[in-house]
């Protein structure tokens, strides 16, 4: 660690240039005069936080960074350091209490941190030295070891791959561990090593450690024989990465090019940024009005202080004359000095120990939606995960839900469904369709030669066969398949040998083997097919031209027997058709739209015949592009560009992504709780619409406005001019016009209401010139503009969109007036900035690997989870959270309440009216427990009666229950009660001969008779709020009401040694001695809680029947079943369900 900060500070090697160079096995090559080895890190993984050494101060100087922890420090040391009328051990324990609580919370996270790297780092791994292997731990590995690996080991660092057992020169590795992704992945060895690695030498040069996983530029120098060195491309298929497993390969050898902490799984293990719930938001505002309270109050009590001191006799009476050193006192420092006194008297309105609660409540509680057996979903053999518990409330205030389409609301399952070869339309399924005005009769290739001709035909499954990345899994035999009608066709355990990246690869190599042409697999860099003749062809496969999100295509390039070499392309319409001519792009475009129309997902396919003199011209840019070290995308791009040209469009296919199990179900609840979901999608606007339609986004009513290229180009006008217009146009027609109904607020779907719904189309071009508008007077209000439509529809699809655009698209809705809470959810890489930019990220753990699984707060297998871990966990998250902060504020007033009353009746002299063991544990053991069982178990509505009724959801909106409303009422309940407390027993006092035997009670009997009615008081009040009964409520509540009567018997029943003075001695025996102590405290309790009983009498039933939404009570929150009703009707509880 120190030498990694040496070198950032002081410029080490690696910082001074661009890429490393490294000596595999660490030899240099022949003719090299100097050799100086270079200094990289070594192999240790340190995902840990703290060591023996530093834990204590680094992990103290982070706590006592929150402003609560630091000012209960301040507190303390004022105890301390001023006579105070408190002991230091009031505040301080507490203090200590929930900084020794959090520091073994974080201490063991971090021992199992430790743990697990040291798992690591010992692993033996087998490392070629001198011509043999050599067993060391992983951590002693250095950069330029030549590695050995075996099959189903992890690599124990970024490898360049050099020899693998394989006669091909591959291996197949598994990432499931980097990106979840459990498919074999195929990986090349470098041409032109050497089969004995001793006498291999070589040199490579690679860019500097960098996070992506899929990027990787370098070129490896080989010398051999003193000739001149040959030089090869490195890319991302001779890496491997740290973390992955090798699969169907017996052995490999790599050598190590990045170590320890600059391994790519390294560089991506990073914290994310830290989100901040409304709740912990509403706890500062809270907290501050409470801090300013505790400042009144000690202001007024050290000004009335002096006031009372000023009359004659009441600054130094008789009896309490003043020292000499008292009197020369400085009168200002004693006015700051009793001005500290008072605040540390009064200190404890501010709860302290509420933070460590709310933080077990949320730690605790996430395993509720860990353990939840709704969630488990047999065929991953999965259930929930929860990344972060720092957000479970927030789950229960989302308004707005950003979705993925492929792979969130559909499957991403792929079926092929259709083909169109030249215009002319093939189905597998032998159905008769209308098209383009007459009956087709569709059927297999065999029967319709008539249409295409068969060259076509087979040109076009040769291209399905050949431009793909699909593998088949070793130790799998493709036999021959069944005749069927002159078709092909093989059953589901013959089709299940193929291994791809994609789905949609796949789905197409079996949309061809259906039609008689089958994929056989690599057999060194030939690709072998079975055509429907039975034939085996063979491809060289010369060129891959990768599929990148941004061009949206690949292509393969591969030379016949007969020498032609051929260029195959597969893409979106959008990326192919400007490549193609344009007769052939007006005898595919209606089918594709129409397959799009239907909801399926549509790719085009091309191809082109290239001469010699082309290929050589291609071949010559492409190695000189992956050679290069800087800018190598870019320049392979630029090839890809020129060489996929003036191709000819042979045809398009129709691939099925079915939609998810309660997809629709699920969109209507969250419509019906108020939120509003918004589709963003890569994919092209008629498929995504179509899904929207399937999923109930878009009814056959809603009126759709869109917003796309198409649109803006009609009429021949400039497009930023056009964009103006239909801004002002939907706009008056979503917003203004919708508005004029004062009475309707929000946009939720209502099916008795006669207002026009509208849904809102965009795509990711007209996005740009939105966001990107020009700076001029009309185009400032786009943004503006665009936002309120979106805003006044009930449901918003974005197609074409960049994963860049869809968080900024949660950015922009994020950051709007009212800052709106949102939620994104998603299943692949490209989801992944959306869902780091919302407020509450969920990941589904789909077939696009587990990016966006790993990036999440909360992960789900399905998308029809979403309804049960909105409706059910946020809700009642949210109410038992925010019960639980109105609750430590309502307490803790009104324990401090009766200590400032008390002032005026003790001439402000800063007596305590309770005993410091009772100061110390009020928060900690006599209240605490209750609060924690109740914010845990409540379920205030039955699971069933949320899940049926989403509108429910709507009560608790917009931080309903944590408002100035709610915390008013609160407040005024703690005043209420904290004047009752103790006024009521000052009456009691007025003869304060209360035994029998005409025995005088003092101040210590006071301040017992007040707490005691405040315990019994806050608890009972708990009990009351209480809907769902189980026995950890019963135990908690009824017990920590009698360890409080065993404590103060036990407390003041023994002289205790290490003790000055013990004030509360034999106290509490003789107070429950008077039957005048007994009956004033019934009575205050009863007298206290009597408003919450008049509003409980008062107060409308809200059962699982009622399905209008709830009305806000008093507090400001949803209206609640009577006790009785609701305990009967609880029948099912969270615990049983999870």
């Amino acid at each position: 660690m120190f030498r990694r900060c040496f070198n950032r500070w002081c410029g080490g090697d690696e910082n001074r240039v661009d890429s490393r160079t490294i000596y595999v096995g660490h030899r240099r090559c022949p003719g090299t005069n100097t050799y100086l080895p270079l200094k990289f890190c070594d192999n240790r993984i340190i995902s840990s936080k703290y060591t023996v050494w530093n834990f204590l101060p680094k992990n103290l100087f982070e706590q006592f960074r929150r402003i609560a922890n630091f000012y209960f420090l301040i507190i303390f040391l004022v105890q301390v350091i001023v006579d105070t009328p408190t002991s230091p051990v009031t505040s301080g324990l507490p203090l200590f209490f929930v900084i020794t609580v959090t520091a073994i919370k974080q201490g063991y996270e971090d021992w199992l941190r430790h743990k697990a790297d040291n798992e690591v780092n010992k692993y033996l791994v087998s490392v070629q030295e001198d011509g043999g292997a050599v067993r060391k731990e992983s951590e002693e590995l250095k950069v330029g070891d030549v590695v050995e690996v075996t099959e189903d080991e992890t690599f124990p660092c970024d490898l360049i791959l050099l020899q693998s057992t394989r006669d091909d020169g591959t291996c197949f590795v598994t990432t499931a561990s980097l990106d979840g992704e459990s498919n074999h992945k195929t990986h090349f060895t470098v041409a032109d090593t050497e089969k004995h690695l001793d006498s291999f030498y070589a040199t490579i040069e690679c860019e500097q450690p960098q996070p992506d996983l899929y990027k990787f530029v370098g070129r490896m120098h080989i010398t051999k024989d003193g000739l001149e060195p040959i030089v090869r491309s490195l890319g991302p298929e001779n890496l491997l990465l740290k973390g992955a497993t090798l699969k169907n390969t017996k052995k490999i050898y790599g050598v190590a090019v990045y170590t320890g902490m600059e391994t790519k799984m390294a560089l991506n293990y990073q914290g994310k940024s830290q989100k901040r719930s409304a709740v912990e938001k509403s706890i500062n505002a809270f907290l501050i009005v409470y801090l300013c309270i505790l400042i009144s109050k000690a202001l007024v009590c050290t000004t009335l202080k002096y006031v009372w001191q000023s009359h004659p006799g009441h600054d130094e009476p008789w009896y309490n004359q003043k020292t000499q050193k008292e009197k020369n006192t400085n009168k200002f420092l004693k006015m700051f000095t009793d001005f500290l006194s008072f605040m540390v008297l009064f200190n404890f309105i501010i709860p302290v120990s509420m933070y460590v609660t709310v933080e077990m409540q949320k730690f605790l509680g996430s395993f509720f939606i860990s353990w939840d057996k709704d969630f488990f979903d047999p065929e991953i053999q999965e259930g929930a995960l929860v990344n972060t518990s720092d957000l479970n409330e927030e789950l229960g205030q989302v308004e707005y839900v950003f979705t993925d389409k492929t792979g969130t609301l559909t499957q991403n399952n792929m079926e092929f469904i259709e083909c169109c070869i030249d215009g002319y339309q093939y189905n597998y399924r032998d159905s008769r369709t209308e098209l383009d005005g007459f009956c087709v009769t569709d059927g297999p290739v065999s029967k319709l030669q008539e249409k295409a001709g068969k060259e076509k035909e087979e040109l076009f499954l040769r291209a399905l066969c050949l431009c793909h990345t699909v593998q088949v899994k070793e130790g799998t035999e493709l036999h021959g398949m069944d005749e069927v009608d002159g078709i092909g066709a093989s059953d589901d355990a013959e089709q299940c040998c193929y291994i791809a990246s994609s789905p949609d690869e796949v789905a197409l190599v079996k949309g061809a083997k259906k039609y008689g042409f089958m994929f056989l697999g690599m057999e060194g860099k030939h690709m072998k097919m079975q055509n429907r003749n039975k034939d085996v062809e063979q491809y060289e496969l010369l060129h891959v031209l990768n599929f990148d999100p941004v061009r949206r295509r690949m292509s393969v390039i591969v030379k016949t027997k007969s020498g032609e070499t051929l260029l195959f392309c597969k893409g979106a319409d959008s990326s192919v058709f400007p490549r193609v001519q344009a007769e052939e792009v007006e005898r595919i475009r209606m089918h594709v739209e129409r397959n799009a129309m239907e909801g399926y997902r549509t790719l085009c396919v091309a191809y082109k015949s290239l001469s010699s003199e082309e290929f050589e011209q291609t071949d010559a840019a492409l190695q000189d592009a992956r050679l290069a070290l800087q800018d190598r995308e870019e320049r392979l791009a630029q090839v890809y560009d020129q060489v996929e040209a003036g191709m000819h469009l042979i045809g398009a296919t129709a691939v099925e992504d079915r939609l998810q199990e309660e997809a629709a179900e699920t969109m209507e609840a969250l419509h019906g709780a108020g939120m509003k979901v918004w589709v963003l999608t890569g994919d092209k606007m008629e498929t995504a619409k179509s899904t929207c339609y399937a999923c109930r986004l878009f009814l056959k009513s809603t009126e759709l406005l869109e917003l796309t290229v198409r649109t803006l180009e009609e009429g021949g006008r400039p497009r930023e001019e056009k964009l103006h217009e239909l801004l002002l146009d939907y706009h008056k027609r979503a917003v203004q016009d919708r508005h004029k109904d004062k009475d309707k607020e929000g946009v939720t779907r209502s099916w008795s209401s006669g207002f026009r719904e509208f849904g809102f189309i965009v795509d990711g071009a007209t996005l740009s010139l939105v966001l990107n508008a020009s700076p001029d007077a009309s185009a400032s209000r786009y943004k503006s503009l665009f936002l309120q439509i979106c805003q006044n529809c009930t449901a918003v699809l974005c197609c074409r969109m960049a994963p860049l655009q869809k968080a900024q698209i949660v950015k922009m809705v994020k950051n709007s007036k009212g800052s709106p809470i949102t939620l994104s959810i998603g299943d692949g890489a490209n989801d992944v900035s959306m869902i780091l930019e919302a407020h509450v990220g969920i990941g589904v753990k789909g077939k696009e690997g587990r990016q966006a699984v790993r990036n999440s707060d909360y992960a789900i297998p399905k998308l029809k989870h979403l309804k049960k871990l909105l409706l059910v966990h946020g809700h009642l998250y949210y109410v038992r959270i925010a019960h639980l902060v109105q609750y430590f504020f309502y307490k803790n007033l009104c324990f401090i309440l009766p200590q400032f009353l008390y002032q005026f009746f003790c001439g402000f002299s800063q007596q305590p009216l309770y005993d410091a063991a009772y100061l110390t544990m009020y928060n900690i053991c006599f209240t605490s427990m209750p609060i924690v069982a109740y914010s845990l178990l409540e379920q205030h509505i039955c699971i069933e009666s949320l899940l049926e009724n989403a509108s429910l959801y709507r009560g608790i909106a917009k931080n309903a229950m944590l408002r100035w409303g709610p915390f008013l009422y609160w407040t005024l309940l703690g005043l209420f009660e904290g004047l009752v407390f103790f006024f009521g027993v000052y009456q009691l006092f007025w003869n304060p001969a209360l035994a029998d035997n005409g025995q005088v009670f003092g101040n210590w009997t006071f301040g017992t008779i007040v707490f005691t009615v405040l315990v019994f008081t806050v608890t009972l009040k708990l009990a009351m709020d209480t809907r769902h009964w189980t026995w950890v409520n019963h135990f908690v509540i009824w017990g920590s009401l009698a360890f409080y009567i065993f404590f103060s018997f036990f407390w003041g029943g023994i002289i205790w040694p290490f003790m000055q003075q013990q004030r509360l001695y034999f106290v509490f025996a003789n107070m429950l001695s008077s039957v005048s102590a007994w009956l004033i405290i019934i009575l205050l309790i009863v007298v206290s809680l009597l408003p919450d009983i008049v509003i409980g009498v008062f107060r409308q039933p809200q059962g699982p029947d009622r399905q209008q939404v709830p009305g806000p009570d008093p507090a400001g929150c949803e209206t609640r079943t009577p006790l009785l009703s609701e305990a009967t009707s609880a029948g099912a509880t969270e615990q049983t369900s999870q």
